[in-house]
């Protein structure tokens, strides 16, 4: 089994659009949409779910009011102004303590100075994750709930869940469209890859965001290649661009044109490349072809 990665700097680059045009040209693969965060795959590969699962991710605080004696310790000590003080409880109590379970950050203190022990610490629901089916292959993805944290342990589940399924059925190619940026969903997404592809656009924060993505893979000595999207709205800054990834030891994988026809399949809900069959659907089958061949010798 190899595994793929398409990763950007920063968002927006057009990362998932690439990844569902190599998932219609591998034909059988499995697929993986780690940028949990901001999870759209599926909005390309309108995926049919099989089994949904609750993601548990990390803990948080509730203050048991039976309990609570109204020191203020937990106030006092938590980082995240997450305990609010609220009014009048009863004619006995002036005031009382709540957890504000969206600013709470699953750190555990609170509950670890509370006097009264009057503080559970239980396991929150985060999210769910997906196995679903899809034209192209299974597929596992994800969706957070509102202003839900731990994404790096949901990306880490869902590319054990994916790596499963592909060693199960036997299927060779295991495509992850990963998060962009350098954090820690990044690094979840990247660990103990194969193959990483980058996707920069021509512009001065894809350039700069190239140089830092590009410091991680090296970290993590994964090989990584570059595909620069819209290539030809800024011609100077590509040609800046290629020099910046040849400097960087990073193989250049291609160059795919600016289309509107990409909007025009997002509207349809498919990949550009069974939308269209010419101009830039053509660049990205040259782009696939030179990251299936550096895939295979990896």
């Amino acid at each position: 089994m190899k595994e793929l990665v398409i990763i950007s700097g920063k968002g927006g680059t057009g990362k998932t659009s690439i990844t569902g045009a190599f998932a219609a040209l591998a034909g059988n693969s499995v697929l993986a949409d780690c940028d949990v965060d901001a999870a759209d795959l599926h909005l390309l590969l309108k995926p049919r779910i099989i089994q949904k699962h609750d993601f548990y991710g990390g803990s948080r605080a509730l203050i048991r009011n039976e309990l609570c004696t109204d020191c203020g310790k937990c106030r006092e000590v938590c980082r995240f102004d997450a305990i609010e003080i609220r009014g009048p409880v009863s004619p006995h109590r002036q005031k009382t303590y709540q957890v504000d379970p969206v600013a709470c950050e699953g750190c555990g203190l609170c509950a670890y100075f509370c006097p009264a022990q009057a503080i559970q610490f239980d396991p929150a629901l985060n999210g769910e994750w997906y196995i679903s089916g899809t034209n192209y292959g299974p597929m596992v993805h994800a969706q957070l709930g509102m202003a839900e944290g731990n994404s790096g342990k949901l990306v880490s589940l869902i590319r054990q869940e994916a790596k499963k399924i592909a060693e199960e059925e036997k299927i060779e190619n295991l495509l992850i469209d990963g998060s962009p940026g350098i954090g820690c969903p990044v690094i979840a997404s990247i660990t103990g890859a194969d193959q990483v592809l980058i996707i920069t656009e021509p512009t001065l924060s894809g350039l700069h965001d190239l140089q830092r993505v590009a410091e991680l893979t090296r970290h993590f000595h994964i090989p990584a290649m570059v595909g620069i999207n819209k290539w030809d709205i800024n011609e100077e800054l590509t040609g800046e661009i290629t020099r910046q990834a040849e400097e960087l030891g990073l193989t250049m994988a291609g160059k795919i044109r600016y289309s509107r026809a990409v909007t025009e399949a997002q509207v349809k809900q498919m990949p550009i490349v069974e939308y269209t069959n010419d101009g830039i659907s053509q660049d990205i089958r040259e782009l696939w072809q030179v990251v299936m061949g550096e895939l295979n010798k990896s």
